[in-house]
Protein backbone atom coordinates (compact mmCIF):
# COMPACT_ATOMS: atom_id res chain seq x y z
CA UNK A 1 0.00 0.00 0.00
CA UNK A 2 1.63 3.57 -0.89
CA UNK A 3 0.57 5.82 1.82
CA UNK A 4 2.81 7.60 4.46
CA UNK A 5 2.37 5.84 7.50
CA UNK A 6 3.36 5.70 11.43
CA UNK A 7 3.33 1.61 11.50
CA UNK A 8 4.84 2.17 15.39
CA UNK A 9 2.04 4.30 16.29
CA UNK A 10 -1.16 1.97 15.25
CA UNK A 11 -3.47 4.00 17.62
CA UNK A 12 -2.73 7.89 16.56
CA UNK A 13 -3.30 10.35 19.24
CA UNK A 14 -6.79 11.85 20.09
CA UNK A 15 -5.84 15.39 18.85
CA UNK A 16 -5.08 13.78 15.30
CA UNK A 17 -8.57 11.71 15.29
CA UNK A 18 -10.69 14.46 16.82
CA UNK A 19 -9.29 17.94 16.12
CA UNK A 20 -10.40 20.60 18.18
CA UNK A 21 -11.55 23.08 15.69
CA UNK A 22 -13.80 22.48 12.89
CA UNK A 23 -12.92 24.61 9.56
CA UNK A 24 -14.92 27.59 9.10
CA UNK A 25 -18.21 27.20 6.27
CA UNK A 26 -17.80 23.19 6.82
CA UNK A 27 -20.97 21.01 8.46
CA UNK A 28 -19.98 20.30 12.12
CA UNK A 29 -21.89 16.67 11.92
CA UNK A 30 -20.92 16.10 8.49
CA UNK A 31 -16.91 17.11 9.15
CA UNK A 32 -17.26 14.92 12.41
CA UNK A 33 -18.68 11.81 10.27
CA UNK A 34 -15.80 12.00 8.06
CA UNK A 35 -12.79 12.70 10.87
CA UNK A 36 -14.43 9.29 12.28
CA UNK A 37 -14.72 7.68 9.30
CA UNK A 38 -11.34 8.25 8.62
CA UNK A 39 -9.83 7.84 11.65
CA UNK A 40 -11.01 3.99 12.01
CA UNK A 41 -9.73 3.73 8.41
CA UNK A 42 -6.09 4.77 9.75
CA UNK A 43 -6.55 2.31 12.60
CA UNK A 44 -6.95 -0.47 10.01
CA UNK A 45 -4.52 0.35 6.97
CA UNK A 46 -2.39 2.37 9.39
CA UNK A 47 -2.31 5.21 7.12
CA UNK A 48 -2.45 8.67 8.51
CA UNK A 49 -5.26 10.74 8.58
CA UNK A 50 -5.50 13.73 6.19
CA UNK A 51 -4.91 17.05 8.28
CA UNK A 52 -8.06 19.49 9.14
CA UNK A 53 -6.75 21.63 6.49
CA UNK A 54 -7.31 19.34 3.76
CA UNK A 55 -10.44 17.52 4.79
CA UNK A 56 -11.72 20.91 4.76
CA UNK A 57 -10.45 21.73 1.45
CA UNK A 58 -12.42 18.45 -0.08
CA UNK A 59 -16.10 18.67 -1.75
CA UNK A 60 -18.43 18.44 0.67
CA UNK A 61 -20.58 15.28 1.11
CA UNK A 62 -23.61 14.82 -0.94
CA UNK A 63 -26.87 15.45 0.61
CA UNK A 64 -28.68 12.92 2.71
CA UNK A 65 -31.36 11.31 0.08
CA UNK A 66 -35.03 12.74 0.45
CA UNK A 67 -37.11 10.15 3.63
CA UNK A 68 -39.52 8.13 2.09
CA UNK A 69 -42.81 8.63 0.45
CA UNK A 70 -45.67 10.17 2.49
CA UNK A 71 -49.21 9.36 2.86
CA UNK A 72 -52.48 11.82 2.48
CA UNK A 73 -53.75 13.13 5.55
CA UNK A 74 -57.06 12.61 3.64
CA UNK A 75 -57.06 8.70 3.57
CA UNK A 76 -59.47 6.98 5.39
CA UNK A 77 -56.66 4.33 6.80
CA UNK A 78 -54.82 7.82 8.69
CA UNK A 79 -58.60 8.89 9.35
CA UNK A 80 -59.20 6.08 11.58
CA UNK A 81 -56.53 6.50 13.46
CA UNK A 82 -58.48 9.55 15.58
CA UNK A 83 -61.57 7.18 16.70
CA UNK A 84 -61.83 3.23 18.01
CA UNK A 85 -60.77 0.62 16.58
CA UNK A 86 -63.52 -0.68 13.66
CA UNK A 87 -62.18 -3.34 11.86
CA UNK A 88 -63.79 -6.73 11.33
CA UNK A 89 -62.69 -10.12 10.99
CA UNK A 90 -63.79 -10.32 7.37
CA UNK A 91 -61.91 -7.41 6.49
CA UNK A 92 -58.84 -8.33 8.19
CA UNK A 93 -58.29 -12.22 7.23
CA UNK A 94 -59.00 -12.63 3.41
CA UNK A 95 -57.94 -15.19 1.34
CA UNK A 96 -56.44 -14.70 -2.06
CA UNK A 97 -53.09 -15.51 -4.14
CA UNK A 98 -49.95 -14.75 -3.28
CA UNK A 99 -47.58 -13.24 -3.37
CA UNK A 100 -48.29 -9.50 -1.90
CA UNK A 101 -51.64 -8.23 -0.37
CA UNK A 102 -51.05 -4.57 -1.47
CA UNK A 103 -49.96 -5.45 -4.82
CA UNK A 104 -51.56 -8.63 -5.46
CA UNK A 105 -54.65 -9.03 -3.72
CA UNK A 106 -55.62 -5.63 -3.57
CA UNK A 107 -55.31 -3.93 -7.26
CA UNK A 108 -57.28 -7.49 -7.63
CA UNK A 109 -60.25 -6.20 -5.26
CA UNK A 110 -59.59 -2.46 -7.02
CA UNK A 111 -60.18 -3.44 -10.33
CA UNK A 112 -62.96 -6.23 -9.68
CA UNK A 113 -64.65 -2.40 -8.08
CA UNK A 114 -63.97 -0.89 -11.10
CA UNK A 115 -65.73 -3.03 -13.27
CA UNK A 116 -68.80 -3.23 -11.11
CA UNK A 117 -69.27 0.70 -10.62
CA UNK A 118 -68.70 0.30 -14.81
CA UNK A 119 -71.57 -2.29 -15.15
CA UNK A 120 -73.66 0.13 -13.48
CA UNK A 121 -72.93 3.23 -15.72
CA UNK A 122 -76.29 4.93 -17.99
CA UNK A 123 -76.49 2.79 -21.40
CA UNK A 124 -75.68 5.87 -22.92
CA UNK A 125 -72.29 6.25 -21.42
CA UNK A 126 -70.91 3.15 -21.66
CA UNK A 127 -72.57 3.29 -25.55
CA UNK A 128 -69.53 5.24 -26.21
CA UNK A 129 -66.88 3.24 -24.75
CA UNK A 130 -63.80 1.83 -26.62
CA UNK A 131 -61.77 0.77 -24.04
CA UNK A 132 -60.12 0.36 -20.62
CA UNK A 133 -56.73 1.54 -19.08
CA UNK A 134 -55.41 0.87 -16.19
CA UNK A 135 -52.72 3.29 -14.24
CA UNK A 136 -50.03 1.52 -11.62
CA UNK A 137 -47.94 4.34 -9.46
CA UNK A 138 -45.38 4.48 -7.32
CA UNK A 139 -44.22 1.23 -5.05
CA UNK A 140 -46.85 -0.68 -7.95
CA UNK A 141 -45.24 0.32 -10.73
CA UNK A 142 -41.50 0.09 -9.35
CA UNK A 143 -41.75 -3.50 -7.93
CA UNK A 144 -45.41 -4.50 -9.85
CA UNK A 145 -43.91 -6.79 -12.44
CA UNK A 146 -42.55 -9.00 -9.64
CA UNK A 147 -45.56 -9.36 -7.43
CA UNK A 148 -47.78 -9.92 -10.83
CA UNK A 149 -49.74 -6.99 -10.05
CA UNK A 150 -50.74 -6.76 -14.04
CA UNK A 151 -52.10 -10.58 -13.70
CA UNK A 152 -54.29 -9.26 -10.41
CA UNK A 153 -55.62 -6.27 -12.17
CA UNK A 154 -56.40 -7.95 -15.13
CA UNK A 155 -58.07 -10.81 -13.43
CA UNK A 156 -60.53 -7.95 -11.57
CA UNK A 157 -61.10 -6.18 -14.61
CA UNK A 158 -62.72 -9.56 -16.02
CA UNK A 159 -64.39 -10.12 -13.11
CA UNK A 160 -62.51 -12.48 -10.47
CA UNK A 161 -61.88 -11.89 -7.18
CA UNK A 162 -59.14 -13.02 -4.75
CA UNK A 163 -60.72 -15.14 -2.71
CA UNK A 164 -62.06 -17.33 -5.62
CA UNK A 165 -59.39 -16.48 -8.49
CA UNK A 166 -57.39 -19.85 -9.74
CA UNK A 167 -54.21 -19.58 -9.55
CA UNK A 168 -54.28 -21.61 -12.73
CA UNK A 169 -55.42 -18.70 -14.31
CA UNK A 170 -52.90 -16.30 -12.95
CA UNK A 171 -50.15 -18.39 -14.14
CA UNK A 172 -51.45 -19.10 -17.49
CA UNK A 173 -50.74 -15.23 -18.12
CA UNK A 174 -47.24 -15.77 -17.48
CA UNK A 175 -46.79 -18.71 -19.86
CA UNK A 176 -49.36 -16.68 -22.66
CA UNK A 177 -49.25 -13.15 -22.22
CA UNK A 178 -51.00 -11.92 -24.91
CA UNK A 179 -54.33 -13.52 -24.30
CA UNK A 180 -57.19 -11.47 -25.06
CA UNK A 181 -60.47 -11.62 -22.75
CA UNK A 182 -63.99 -10.01 -23.08
CA UNK A 183 -65.78 -7.85 -20.70
CA UNK A 184 -69.70 -7.25 -21.35
CA UNK A 185 -70.47 -3.76 -19.55
CA UNK A 186 -74.55 -3.46 -20.77
CA UNK A 187 -74.59 -3.81 -24.46
CA UNK A 188 -71.13 -3.23 -25.05
CA UNK A 189 -68.44 -6.35 -25.19
CA UNK A 190 -64.78 -4.75 -25.15
CA UNK A 191 -61.56 -6.74 -25.56
CA UNK A 192 -58.67 -6.10 -22.70
CA UNK A 193 -55.32 -7.83 -22.25
CA UNK A 194 -52.14 -7.51 -20.18
CA UNK A 195 -51.45 -4.43 -22.38
CA UNK A 196 -54.13 -2.17 -21.15
CA UNK A 197 -52.61 -2.65 -17.45
CA UNK A 198 -49.85 0.55 -17.81
CA UNK A 199 -46.83 0.44 -15.17
CA UNK A 200 -46.65 4.18 -15.07
CA UNK A 201 -44.36 6.41 -13.27
CA UNK A 202 -42.86 4.89 -9.96
CA UNK A 203 -41.74 8.16 -8.44
CA UNK A 204 -44.10 11.29 -7.94
CA UNK A 205 -46.24 13.18 -5.24
CA UNK A 206 -49.08 10.48 -4.74
CA UNK A 207 -51.42 10.29 -2.06
CA UNK A 208 -50.00 6.80 -1.11
CA UNK A 209 -47.16 4.89 -2.30
CA UNK A 210 -49.48 2.05 -4.00
CA UNK A 211 -51.66 4.74 -5.93
CA UNK A 212 -53.62 3.17 -9.60
CA UNK A 213 -56.19 4.39 -11.45
CA UNK A 214 -58.70 3.04 -13.45
CA UNK A 215 -60.21 4.68 -16.59
CA UNK A 216 -63.09 3.87 -19.06
CA UNK A 217 -61.95 5.12 -22.02
CA UNK A 218 -63.86 6.35 -25.62
CA UNK A 219 -61.65 6.69 -27.95
CA UNK A 220 -58.68 9.33 -26.27
CA UNK A 221 -61.32 10.82 -23.51
CA UNK A 222 -61.50 9.28 -20.36
CA UNK A 223 -65.69 8.70 -19.99
CA UNK A 224 -65.19 7.37 -16.69
CA UNK A 225 -62.29 7.32 -14.24
CA UNK A 226 -61.70 6.52 -10.53
CA UNK A 227 -58.19 6.82 -8.23
CA UNK A 228 -57.22 4.04 -5.97
CA UNK A 229 -55.11 3.33 -3.59
CA UNK A 230 -53.87 -0.24 -1.97
CA UNK A 231 -53.20 1.21 1.48
CA UNK A 232 -51.85 -2.74 2.92
CA UNK A 233 -53.08 -5.82 4.23
CA UNK A 234 -55.45 -5.99 0.96
CA UNK A 235 -57.54 -3.10 2.37
CA UNK A 236 -58.41 -0.33 -0.55
CA UNK A 237 -59.73 3.07 -0.41
CA UNK A 238 -60.52 5.24 -3.42
CA UNK A 239 -60.55 9.03 -4.13
CA UNK A 240 -63.81 10.24 -1.80
CA UNK A 241 -64.34 6.93 -0.14
CA UNK A 242 -66.26 6.70 3.07
CA UNK A 243 -66.31 4.00 4.82
CA UNK A 244 -69.06 1.84 5.45
CA UNK A 245 -71.59 2.62 8.13
CA UNK A 246 -70.86 -0.29 11.35
CA UNK A 247 -72.73 -0.92 14.77
CA UNK A 248 -70.45 0.67 17.54
CA UNK A 249 -68.43 -1.16 19.72
CA UNK A 250 -68.78 -2.46 22.91
CA UNK A 251 -65.80 -2.13 24.29
CA UNK A 252 -64.00 0.89 22.10
CA UNK A 253 -60.12 1.03 22.23
CA UNK A 254 -57.48 2.67 20.19
CA UNK A 255 -54.47 1.57 22.03
CA UNK A 256 -53.31 -1.64 23.93
CA UNK A 257 -53.79 0.41 26.96
CA UNK A 258 -57.28 0.67 26.62
CA UNK A 259 -57.77 -2.46 25.84
CA UNK A 260 -56.45 -3.60 28.70
CA UNK A 261 -58.37 -1.42 31.06
CA UNK A 262 -61.29 -2.77 29.19
CA UNK A 263 -60.14 -6.60 30.56
CA UNK A 264 -58.97 -5.81 33.54
CA UNK A 265 -62.42 -4.04 34.51
CA UNK A 266 -64.90 -6.58 32.81
CA UNK A 267 -62.33 -9.56 34.11
CA UNK A 268 -62.33 -10.40 30.44
CA UNK A 269 -59.57 -11.89 28.00
CA UNK A 270 -58.37 -9.95 25.03
CA UNK A 271 -59.84 -12.69 23.02
CA UNK A 272 -63.40 -12.33 24.89
CA UNK A 273 -63.14 -8.17 24.29
CA UNK A 274 -62.20 -8.85 20.62
CA UNK A 275 -65.58 -11.51 20.34
CA UNK A 276 -67.48 -8.68 21.52
CA UNK A 277 -66.56 -5.91 19.70
CA UNK A 278 -66.81 -8.04 16.32
CA UNK A 279 -70.53 -8.80 17.19
CA UNK A 280 -71.22 -5.28 18.31
CA UNK A 281 -69.48 -3.72 14.79
CA UNK A 282 -70.54 -6.48 12.47
CA UNK A 283 -73.67 -7.40 14.07
CA UNK A 284 -73.02 -10.80 13.52
CA UNK A 285 -73.41 -13.86 16.07
CA UNK A 286 -70.86 -15.66 17.59
CA UNK A 287 -71.48 -18.44 15.89
CA UNK A 288 -70.95 -16.52 12.85
CA UNK A 289 -67.77 -15.43 13.86
CA UNK A 290 -66.31 -18.76 15.59
CA UNK A 291 -67.86 -20.07 11.33
CA UNK A 292 -65.56 -17.57 9.74
CA UNK A 293 -62.82 -18.17 12.50
CA UNK A 294 -62.46 -21.55 11.92
CA UNK A 295 -62.62 -21.36 7.58
CA UNK A 296 -59.62 -19.20 8.38
CA UNK A 297 -57.90 -21.51 10.44
CA UNK A 298 -59.02 -24.45 7.74
CA UNK A 299 -57.01 -22.46 4.94
CA UNK A 300 -54.29 -21.84 7.11
CA UNK A 301 -53.59 -25.17 7.69
CA UNK A 302 -54.12 -26.24 4.23
CA UNK A 303 -51.33 -23.70 3.11
CA UNK A 304 -48.61 -25.27 5.47
CA UNK A 305 -49.90 -28.73 4.04
CA UNK A 306 -49.80 -27.52 0.92
CA UNK A 307 -46.17 -26.20 0.79
CA UNK A 308 -45.11 -29.02 2.88
CA UNK A 309 -45.79 -31.77 0.00
CA UNK A 310 -44.93 -29.80 -2.94
CA UNK A 311 -42.28 -31.34 -4.78
CA UNK A 312 -38.88 -29.54 -4.40
CA UNK A 313 -38.47 -27.02 -7.38
CA UNK A 314 -37.23 -23.33 -8.38
CA UNK A 315 -39.69 -20.76 -7.67
CA UNK A 316 -40.55 -18.60 -10.53
CA UNK A 317 -39.23 -15.18 -11.64
CA UNK A 318 -35.14 -14.72 -12.44
CA UNK A 319 -33.94 -15.53 -8.65
CA UNK A 320 -34.01 -19.36 -9.24
CA UNK A 321 -34.68 -19.63 -5.57
CA UNK A 322 -34.82 -23.41 -4.85
CA UNK A 323 -37.40 -24.22 -2.26
CA UNK A 324 -36.79 -26.62 1.10
CA UNK A 325 -40.05 -26.14 3.43
CA UNK A 326 -39.96 -30.08 2.69
CA UNK A 327 -36.66 -30.83 2.83
CA UNK A 328 -36.38 -28.54 6.05
CA UNK A 329 -39.67 -30.34 7.50
CA UNK A 330 -38.12 -34.08 6.83
CA UNK A 331 -34.92 -33.37 8.55
CA UNK A 332 -35.87 -31.46 11.99
CA UNK A 333 -39.03 -33.84 12.31
CA UNK A 334 -36.00 -36.63 13.08
CA UNK A 335 -33.66 -34.09 14.99
CA UNK A 336 -33.48 -35.88 18.46
CA UNK A 337 -33.13 -32.94 20.18
CA UNK A 338 -36.70 -32.13 21.06
CA UNK A 339 -35.72 -27.96 21.42
CA UNK A 340 -33.65 -27.90 18.03
CA UNK A 341 -36.45 -29.83 16.75
CA UNK A 342 -39.33 -27.89 17.66
CA UNK A 343 -37.49 -24.97 16.04
CA UNK A 344 -37.09 -26.96 13.05
CA UNK A 345 -40.66 -27.47 12.85
CA UNK A 346 -41.98 -24.08 13.29
CA UNK A 347 -39.26 -22.84 10.80
CA UNK A 348 -40.46 -25.58 8.15
CA UNK A 349 -44.01 -24.47 8.49
CA UNK A 350 -43.60 -21.14 7.84
CA UNK A 351 -41.17 -21.59 4.81
CA UNK A 352 -44.05 -23.07 3.74
CA UNK A 353 -46.63 -20.73 3.85
CA UNK A 354 -44.23 -18.31 2.22
CA UNK A 355 -43.41 -20.59 -0.44
CA UNK A 356 -46.89 -20.92 -1.26
CA UNK A 357 -47.11 -17.48 -1.03
CA UNK A 358 -44.02 -17.21 -3.30
CA UNK A 359 -45.60 -19.45 -5.71
CA UNK A 360 -48.79 -17.56 -6.33
CA UNK A 361 -51.19 -19.87 -5.04
CA UNK A 362 -53.94 -18.80 -2.45
CA UNK A 363 -52.76 -17.73 1.25
CA UNK A 364 -54.40 -15.75 4.14
CA UNK A 365 -53.83 -12.31 4.66
CA UNK A 366 -51.78 -12.09 8.26
CA UNK A 367 -51.99 -9.11 7.89
CA UNK A 368 -50.49 -9.61 4.89
CA UNK A 369 -49.30 -12.09 2.57
CA UNK A 370 -45.81 -11.05 2.08
CA UNK A 371 -45.75 -11.87 5.99
CA UNK A 372 -48.18 -14.72 5.27
CA UNK A 373 -46.06 -17.74 6.38
CA UNK A 374 -46.07 -16.69 10.48
CA UNK A 375 -49.39 -17.13 11.48
CA UNK A 376 -50.01 -20.08 9.22
CA UNK A 377 -46.92 -21.71 11.10
CA UNK A 378 -47.36 -20.96 14.23
CA UNK A 379 -51.24 -22.37 14.05
CA UNK A 380 -50.42 -25.61 12.66
CA UNK A 381 -48.12 -25.68 16.01
CA UNK A 382 -50.24 -25.89 18.32
CA UNK A 383 -52.74 -27.49 16.50
CA UNK A 384 -52.26 -30.95 14.20
CA UNK A 385 -48.90 -30.04 13.51
CA UNK A 386 -47.58 -30.08 17.43
CA UNK A 387 -49.77 -29.28 20.40
CA UNK A 388 -53.23 -30.61 19.49
CA UNK A 389 -54.43 -27.46 21.44
CA UNK A 390 -58.97 -27.76 21.30
CA UNK A 391 -60.22 -25.91 18.47
CA UNK A 392 -61.44 -22.92 20.86
CA UNK A 393 -58.23 -22.36 22.11
CA UNK A 394 -57.43 -21.97 18.43
CA UNK A 395 -60.32 -19.23 18.18
CA UNK A 396 -59.44 -17.29 20.56
CA UNK A 397 -55.36 -17.34 19.82
CA UNK A 398 -56.68 -15.64 16.25
CA UNK A 399 -58.93 -13.20 17.91
CA UNK A 400 -56.12 -11.70 19.99
CA UNK A 401 -53.56 -11.96 17.10
CA UNK A 402 -56.07 -9.81 15.29
CA UNK A 403 -56.47 -7.20 17.59
CA UNK A 404 -52.36 -6.86 17.79
CA UNK A 405 -52.72 -6.32 14.04
CA UNK A 406 -55.72 -4.15 14.39
CA UNK A 407 -53.85 -1.62 16.55
CA UNK A 408 -50.84 -2.03 14.27
CA UNK A 409 -53.21 -1.09 11.01
CA UNK A 410 -54.89 1.87 13.41
CA UNK A 411 -51.76 3.39 14.63
CA UNK A 412 -49.01 3.07 12.28
CA UNK A 413 -49.11 0.65 8.89
CA UNK A 414 -49.13 -2.82 7.53
CA UNK A 415 -47.89 -1.61 4.18
CA UNK A 416 -44.32 -2.24 3.42
CA UNK A 417 -44.60 0.41 0.43
CA UNK A 418 -45.26 2.60 3.51
CA UNK A 419 -43.09 1.14 6.60
CA UNK A 420 -41.20 -1.33 5.55
CA UNK A 421 -40.86 -4.89 6.52
CA UNK A 422 -41.26 -3.73 10.40
CA UNK A 423 -44.72 -3.53 9.04
CA UNK A 424 -45.13 -6.79 7.33
CA UNK A 425 -43.13 -9.36 8.92
CA UNK A 426 -42.98 -7.19 12.43
CA UNK A 427 -46.44 -6.89 12.86
CA UNK A 428 -46.81 -10.59 11.98
CA UNK A 429 -44.54 -12.00 14.23
CA UNK A 430 -46.41 -9.80 17.13
CA UNK A 431 -49.88 -10.84 15.91
CA UNK A 432 -48.15 -14.68 16.64
CA UNK A 433 -46.55 -13.92 19.90
CA UNK A 434 -50.08 -12.72 20.90
CA UNK A 435 -52.19 -15.60 19.31
CA UNK A 436 -49.51 -18.21 21.92
CA UNK A 437 -49.90 -16.39 24.53
CA UNK A 438 -54.48 -16.47 24.40
CA UNK A 439 -54.03 -19.94 23.39
CA UNK A 440 -52.17 -21.29 26.15
CA UNK A 441 -54.84 -18.74 28.53
CA UNK A 442 -52.46 -16.14 29.46
CA UNK A 443 -53.35 -12.95 30.98
CA UNK A 444 -54.09 -9.53 28.71
CA UNK A 445 -50.70 -8.07 30.16
CA UNK A 446 -48.70 -11.07 29.26
CA UNK A 447 -50.16 -11.23 25.84
CA UNK A 448 -49.68 -7.17 25.70
CA UNK A 449 -45.86 -7.97 26.76
CA UNK A 450 -45.41 -10.79 24.34
CA UNK A 451 -46.37 -8.97 21.28
CA UNK A 452 -44.25 -5.97 22.28
CA UNK A 453 -41.06 -8.03 22.54
CA UNK A 454 -41.89 -9.40 19.06
CA UNK A 455 -42.72 -6.03 17.52
CA UNK A 456 -39.94 -4.48 18.96
CA UNK A 457 -36.93 -6.36 17.66
CA UNK A 458 -38.02 -5.96 13.82
CA UNK A 459 -38.23 -2.31 14.22
CA UNK A 460 -36.49 -0.53 11.31
CA UNK A 461 -36.66 -3.78 9.08
CA UNK A 462 -36.59 -2.71 5.70
CA UNK A 463 -38.48 -3.88 2.82
CA UNK A 464 -36.05 -4.53 -0.10
CA UNK A 465 -37.49 -7.67 -1.98
CA UNK A 466 -34.72 -8.85 -4.88
CA UNK A 467 -35.88 -8.14 -8.55
CA UNK A 468 -38.88 -7.07 -7.19
CA UNK A 469 -40.23 -10.71 -6.31
CA UNK A 470 -41.28 -11.79 -2.62
CA UNK A 471 -38.76 -14.70 -2.38
CA UNK A 472 -35.52 -13.19 -1.16
CA UNK A 473 -35.67 -12.26 1.51
CA UNK A 474 -39.23 -12.42 1.92
CA UNK A 475 -39.52 -16.35 2.59
CA UNK A 476 -36.68 -17.26 5.27
CA UNK A 477 -37.98 -13.65 7.18
CA UNK A 478 -41.45 -15.58 8.11
CA UNK A 479 -39.71 -18.28 9.43
CA UNK A 480 -37.61 -15.96 11.48
CA UNK A 481 -40.77 -14.00 12.18
CA UNK A 482 -42.49 -17.10 13.32
CA UNK A 483 -39.24 -18.16 15.66
CA UNK A 484 -39.31 -14.47 16.95
CA UNK A 485 -42.67 -14.70 17.70
CA UNK A 486 -42.49 -17.98 20.21
CA UNK A 487 -39.08 -15.97 21.84
CA UNK A 488 -41.41 -12.72 22.77
CA UNK A 489 -44.02 -15.67 24.34
CA UNK A 490 -41.33 -17.91 26.14
CA UNK A 491 -39.65 -14.27 27.33
CA UNK A 492 -43.07 -13.26 28.28
CA UNK A 493 -44.43 -15.86 30.56
CA UNK A 494 -41.43 -16.10 32.44
CA UNK A 495 -40.91 -12.30 33.32
CA UNK A 496 -42.42 -10.52 36.22
CA UNK A 497 -45.15 -8.85 33.82
CA UNK A 498 -45.30 -5.67 35.69
CA UNK A 499 -41.96 -5.23 35.45
CA UNK A 500 -41.73 -4.56 31.28
CA UNK A 501 -40.03 -1.42 30.45
CA UNK A 502 -41.76 -0.78 27.48
CA UNK A 503 -45.28 -0.77 26.62
CA UNK A 504 -46.64 -2.54 23.54
CA UNK A 505 -48.52 1.16 22.25
CA UNK A 506 -45.13 2.76 22.67
CA UNK A 507 -43.50 0.20 20.09
CA UNK A 508 -46.26 1.27 17.81
CA UNK A 509 -45.58 4.53 17.76
CA UNK A 510 -41.95 3.73 17.07
CA UNK A 511 -42.72 1.90 14.26
CA UNK A 512 -45.07 4.72 12.91
CA UNK A 513 -42.34 6.90 13.47
CA UNK A 514 -39.87 4.80 11.86
CA UNK A 515 -41.90 3.98 9.24
CA UNK A 516 -42.24 8.09 8.50
CA UNK A 517 -38.60 8.43 8.85
CA UNK A 518 -37.41 5.54 6.17
CA UNK A 519 -35.70 6.14 3.07
CA UNK A 520 -38.03 5.02 0.04
CA UNK A 521 -35.40 2.72 -0.99
CA UNK A 522 -36.48 0.57 1.76
CA UNK A 523 -39.90 0.59 1.24
CA UNK A 524 -40.71 -2.21 -1.46
CA UNK A 525 -38.97 -0.37 -4.54
CA UNK A 526 -36.47 -2.52 -4.72
CA UNK A 527 -33.85 0.47 -4.83
CA UNK A 528 -32.01 -0.22 -1.81
CA UNK A 529 -30.40 -2.98 0.39
CA UNK A 530 -30.29 -6.92 -0.63
CA UNK A 531 -31.86 -5.51 -3.84
CA UNK A 532 -28.94 -3.72 -5.18
CA UNK A 533 -26.90 -6.07 -3.23
CA UNK A 534 -27.04 -9.78 -4.54
CA UNK A 535 -26.14 -9.96 -8.45
CA UNK A 536 -28.65 -12.24 -10.65
CA UNK A 537 -26.65 -14.24 -12.69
Amino acid sequence: MACETTRNEPFLPDRELHPAEIPAGVDSRAFMMRSALIGATAVITGCSPATPEQQAAWPPPAAPPVPGSKVSPDLDVVKKAKGPVMTTLEEFYKVGPGPSSSHTIGPMRITYDFYQRCTNLPADQLAKVTGLKVHLYGSLSATGKGHGTERAALAGVIGKEPATVEPEFLDSLVSKPDQTFPVTMGDKTLTVSLKDMIYDSPKGDFPHPNTMTCKLMGDDAVLYGLEYYSVGGGFIEWKGYEPAKKGPPKYPYSTMAELQKHADASKLTVAQIVMANEVAVSGKSEAEVNAFIDKIHTAMVNIVKAGLEAPPGTLPGPIKLRTKAGEVYARAKDDPFEARRAMGLVSAYALAGSEENARGHLVVTAPTSGSAGVLPALAYSVGEGGRNLPQQKIRDGLLAAASIGYLCKHNATLSGAEGGCQAEIGVASAMGAAFISQAYDFAPQVVANAAEAALQHHLGMTCDPVAGFVQLPCIERCAFGAIKAYAGFVIAINEIPAHRRVEFDTTVAAMALTAKEMNAKYKETSEGGLAVSVTLC
